[in-house]
């Protein structure tokens, strides 16, 4: 056959390249149906994601690597903890955020421990789950003396289980647990612990959710203990009531030197049966802090009847209280006859020239007070001229505050 004859016949048995292409393709789907195919069992539990397991966990959320690097970075510094603890006199563990577990791993440090002495856990994010840690270990422990638990929310569980764990301590001298959510549940469980433990010098219970019941349980514990020195109770709910049933328990106290009862709302009545106390008590207070009470000049006349008679108190706190005016003359009056007040807070009373004048006409008489605070009242420049014209002959006035009151630059440097 000619060469162009033979050539067209076989172009008719080629297929075209895109046709193959397409006839490929449609085989595959074909065969594809046939073959068996490896599925994930949707009921394996097996996660779907890339390698990633997430958790509510805090810092759990990380990939593998980064886990293990800050699992060894956490032991790493737990095992520094621990060290600190067998050696140093004093440790500060404050804000580490090591939680319940690491408290358990630390705690063990503190068995037959004789070198901590002050140890300051707070704000680590202990529960009283954590707590349970120190049974065992505090009960044996004789070289600590001052534990802090402050910024922990143990709440009253954990101030249960801390005190049933220190009733058997006979170490611990100063207990701190500020800030930490406890109740009247947790205060009756503190009372019935300073019922039984006389080691304990100092218990600060400040800014918790106190109220009523738990003052009256705090002041059965003062009936019974001869030993606590200090006591903090500043920031919680005790009202005129727990004023009144607080003040039973220190009228039968003698060991008490300081009471810190700062932002309570105890009222002018709370403050009545309060201070009349204080009169009759036999003990030797030395510090009282009852600021941020909502006391006027009503209440300031039992302040200072009471400061009339003391003849132990060196440190008066009235700072963010109302005596105005008349309150401060009150009280200025009761300090001519006072001979042992050497500091005395007057701050954000609401005080003008008037009862400034009246504070510095008591200067010229009492030769005690060497601190006195005025800080955010508006005495102006009246007030600072008439003390500036008591100063600068009389008085034994070592520190003068007057931050925020309204002062002139030149009457100051006057």
């Amino acid at each position: 056959r000619p060469l162009g004859a033979g050539a067209g016949g076989i172009t008719r048995y080629i297929v075209p390249a895109g046709a193959l292409l397409a006839l490929s393709f449609v085989i595959w789907k074909v065969v594809e149906n046939f073959l068996p195919l490896k599925r994930k069992d949707q009921n394996s539990g097996e996660p779907t994601s890339s390698g990633v397991t997430w958790s509510f966990a805090a810092g759990s959320n990380l990939s593998t690597s980064t886990s293990i690097k800050a699992q060894k970075e956490s032991k790493k510094n737990l095992n520094k903890f621990y060290k600190e603890l067998r050696t140093l006199k004093t440790v500060n563990m404050a804000g580490r955020q090591f939680g319940d577990e690491g408290l358990f791993f630390l705690a063990e440090s503190l068995a037959y421990n004789k070198s901590a002495e002050e140890v300051d856990f707070s704000g680590n994010a202990i529960t009283a789950a954590g707590i349970e840690a120190f049974d065992g270990i505090l009960q044996i422990n004789t070289a600590l003396k001052t534990l802090n638990l402050s910024g922990n929310i143990i709440g009253d569980e954990g101030a249960k289980c801390l005190s049933d764990i220190l009733i058997e301590n006979v170490g611990i001298q100063k207990l701190f647990l500020n800030s930490t959510n406890i109740g009247d549940e947790g205060a009756k469980a503190i009372s019935d612990l300073l019922k039984k433990n006389k080691t304990i010098r100092i218990v600060q219970l400040s800014n918790n959710t106190i109220e009523y019941s738990g003052f009256a349980s705090i002041a059965d514990a003062l009936l019974e203990n001869n030993t606590l020195r200090s006591l903090y109770l500043n920031g919680n709910y005790g009202g005129p009531l727990g004023a009144s049933s607080l003040a039973k328990g220190v009228v039968g106290n003698k060991s008490l030197r300081e009471l810190h009862l700062h932002g309570n709302g105890f009222g002018n009545e709370g403050l009545r049966v309060l201070m009349s106390a204080l009169s009759a008590h036999k003990g030797k207070i030395t510090v009282l802090d009852i600021g941020n009470n909502n006391i006027t000049s009503e209440g300031s006349l039992y302040v200072a009847e009471f400061i009339k008679v003391t003849k132990s108190l060196r440190w008066l706190s009235l700072y963010m209280d109302d005596v105005g005016d008349e309150g401060a003359e009150k009280v200025a009056d009761a300090l001519k006859q006072n001979k042992t007040i050497s500091t005395m807070d007057f701050g954000g009373n609401n005080i003008h020239s008037r009862g400034v004048t009246a504070i510095a006409e008591t200067l010229k008489e009492n030769e005690v007070l060497t601190t006195l605070e005025l800080s955010y009242n508006p005495i102006g420049p009246e007030g600072v001229k008439a003390l500036c014209d008591v100063l600068k002959f009389n008085g034994k006035l070592q520190t003068l505050k007057l931050g925020w009151c309204q002062v002139i630059q030149n009457l100051i440097e006057a």
